[in-house]
């Protein structure tokens, strides 16, 4: 039985999922292994169960939309000289279903059971709703 844990991070400087899709496709050449990564400042304490299944969970404009299972932490040194965190992401980005999250700084645990579910293949390419419709849809229990 997997007991991961998933981590939760606001998307600065994107609007749309497609955002983060095409800044991923033009920074992938920067690594040797050319995965995506996202750099932190803090190590997450819980890397067992980040590596166990988890995923890192994109919020766009206060909406959970995207997740990207998390392969691997790897420490890097930025030109400062100051040691960070790297989040090795899986490149395929899912759409998940839109969920309201509230500003926050940094990154954020993220249980599995308050994830939202992945859209079905199908629907991923549909426009989401409105923030403010689908805040509140969720709201009254409809998603």
């Amino acid at each position: 039985m997997s007991t991961h844990i998933n981590l939760l991070k606001l998307c600065v400087g994107a609007e749309r999922v497609e955002d983060l899709i095409g800044w991923q496709e033009m920074t992938r050449t920067r690594w040797p292994d050319e995965l995506p990564r996202h750099i932190t400042r803090m190590w997450p304490k819980r890397e067992a169960e980040l590596v166990d299944g988890g995923s890192l969970y994109w919020v766009f404009k206060g909406q959970i939309l995207a997740r990207q299972r998390l392969l691997r932490l790897e420490e890097v040194q930025g030109d400062d000289g100051i040691r960070r965190c790297a989040l090795v992401l899986d490149p395929e980005i899912c759409r998940t279903q839109s969920a309201p999250r509230r500003p926050f700084q940094g990154w954020r645990y993220l249980k599995p059971e308050d994830a939202p579910a992945d859209l079905p293949k199908g629907r991923a390419q549909e426009d989401p709703l409105p923030p403010e419709l689908s805040a509140a849809l969720a709201e009254i229990g409809v998603r």
